[in-house]
């Protein structure tokens, strides 16, 4: 309950939207492979900020 007004950080929001793509990328692999591929490249830079950061 005391995490219901709690900010989310940096790296909580860079996981959340680099989860979303992994889904995305993973849907569109089966209909339409470039722009998965595409999807998946966003994906890998957002984990590589995340990486970035922990560090």
């Amino acid at each position: 309950m005391f995490k219901l007004f709690k900010k989310k950080s940096e790296v909580e929001k860079l996981q959340e939207k680099y989860k979303k793509l992994m889904k995305e990328a993973f849907e569109l692999s089966k209909i339409n492979r470039s722009d998965s591929d595409r999807i998946y490249a966003e994906a890998d830079e957002i984990q590589k900020k995340i990486e970035s950061l922990l560090q």
